[in-house]
């Protein structure tokens, strides 16, 4: 009878789908990561334009009047605000490939 030695050929073989499943869960991780981290330099960038309208728009305001909860809805738009507004200005994008670089 004859005898192959197929040990060669399955150990390159269980090599290759090992480090295929590790290169697709190194991506995964790596693709979650830098989901994760664009959300949290986007946050930044809400929170830095926020910083800029609560004290560009600290004068009177026509929009809002001088009652009791006005300083709530002040404070709501200029947090609106800041979210329609970040992402848009680039310091997010910045942030992010910096950090990405460093990590």
């Amino acid at each position: 009878m004859l005898n192959v030695d197929t040990s060669a050929a399955l150990n390159s073989y269980n090599k290759f789908a090992t480090s295929s499943i590790e290169n697709r869960c190194a991506d995964k991780l790596q693709s979650e990561q830098d989901a994760l981290l664009k959300e949290q330099t986007d946050a930044f960038e809400a929170f830095l334009v926020k910083s800029v309208l609560d004290i560009a728009l600290k004068d009177e305001n026509p929009l809002f009047g001088k009652d009791a909860g006005d300083e709530i809805y002040h404070s709501m738009y200029n947090d609106t605000m800041s979210k329609a507004l970040s992402g848009n200005l680039g310091f997010s994008e910045l942030l992010f490939n910096y950090l990405k670089e460093r990590a």
